[in-house]
């Protein structure tokens, strides 16, 4: 076992004051939004001031056998503190094939890792699952076309913007939503912005559907004023977290984070494709081959008891996600066939492995290489994360 220190990301949509209480730091008056745990090159965790991606090179038996045939020397799990004090852009993530493809491409064109027109950091997929520390509110993949057609005409739109949605309804099939999404993204008029705002701000405290609907326009509008990629926004599923419960998020779906606090576990990835929302680049014709354009149902990922563990049931061979509440009956700490990080998250634990014990505080957490047994006990909620494989 070993002490894991992460690295602070201070995005503009971060809290001013979660990450430090978390960590039990001192705010320094700028947001702080991501708490990286991981070794990804941009902004690796480090042990004993030496960076992960460095150690795991140099120790590749830490990793496992199974992970190393896998993924090589990359340890394939980045694992994240989220804090968003308010909405971050609406955005997709690349599978792997497409991530090879975009990451080759912008490489040989010259285009430096850190330029603001970068979008493939590197050659990974970017699957996600988000686990929610307080209520959490996000968006996620395309609501059913029928289903949004008549939320706009609940909320009273006028025959100009219904000509924009009407691919929804007169057509099938992803090219619909396709269409529909770039008409929105190419608006360079507030005209039908404007319309849907004024007509939200009369729904927005109906408690059904449709205030929710009108309460995400209102709400977006606040930070991202009579910004047309709203009703881009206004697409896409609508979905509630209570603390402990998850969401998960596979490549190519679009999404965005409204509000919260979370555990955010993904593939070891920094690839972003940014689809509105926000002022930094946006590469239209990238993000319609990206996303995929296929209406979903959201709702909570699946968990299920494995040995007093939580686990969160996620289909990526990158990470897997586990969460417990501790008591002084010791509980072994899954996957003892792979490298695991460990976070606590609340209140105190305390980790056995043979004769060597190791105490954790609140935000404290560790790294514990293959092969090596461990129990941990306390008074604590915390949570492990491991390859999927």
């Amino acid at each position: 076992m070993l002490h894991l220190t992460g690295k602070i990301r201070d995005y503009a949509w971060g809290s001013l004051t979660a990450i430090p209480e978390l960590l039990r730091n001192q705010p320094t008056g700028e947001p702080q939004a991501e708490y990286w745990l991981g070794a990804h090159p941009l902004a690796p965790a480090t042990i004993d001031g030496v960076d992960l991606d460095v150690v795991l090179h140099d120790h590749p038996d830490w990793v496992g056998d199974r992970t190393y045939r896998a993924f090589g020397d990359r340890f394939p799990v980045l694992m994240k503190i989220l804090a968003a004090e308010h909405p971050l852009s609406l955005q997709a993530h690349p599978n792997r094939e497409q991530a090879q493809e975009g990451y080759t491409q912008e490489t040989q064109r010259k285009i430096p890792l850190d330029a603001p027109t970068r979008i493939y950091r590197d050659d990974w997929p970017k699957p996600e699952l988000l686990v929610a520390l307080t209520e959490f509110d996000g968006l996620c993949g395309f609501r059913d076309p029928a289903e949004t057609v008549q939320l706009f005409q609940d909320l009273g739109v006028g025959k100009t913007f219904a000509t924009v949605i009407g691919p929804l309804t007169k057509r099938k099939g992803p090219a619909a939503l396709a269409e529909v999404f770039l008409d929105i993204l190419s608006q360079d008029h507030p005209d039908h912005v404007n319309e849907v705002l004024h007509l939200a701000s009369r729904h927005a405290g109906d408690d059904s559907e449709l205030g929710l609907f009108a309460r995400t326009a209102v709400d977006l509008n606040r930070y991202f004023p009579q910004d047309p990629s709203i009703l881009a926004a206004l697409l896409l599923n609508r979905i509630h977290l209570e603390p402990g419960q998850g969401l998960f998020l596979p490549t190519r779906t679009l999404h965005s984070y409204l509000g919260g606090v979370g555990i955010e576990v993904m593939a070891c990835s920094d690839n972003v494709l940014r689809g509105g929302l926000t002022s930094k680049y946006i590469d239209v014709d990238e993000l319609i081959r990206v996303v995929e354009f296929i209406p979903t149902d959201v709702a909570p990922v699946q968990t299920e008891d494995d040995a007093g563990f939580v686990r969160y049931l996620t289909p990526t061979p990158e990470f897997a996600v586990w969460r417990a509440e501790l008591s002084s009956q010791p509980m072994t700490i899954p996957r003892r066939d792979s490298c695991r990080i460990v976070l606590v998250v609340d209140g105190e634990a305390r980790l056995r492995q043979a004769e060597s014990t190791m105490d954790l505080a609140t935000g404290e957490a560790v790294l514990i290489p293959y092969g090596e047994d461990v129990a941990a006990s306390g008074s604590a909620t915390i949570f492990v994360s491991a390859p999927g494989v």
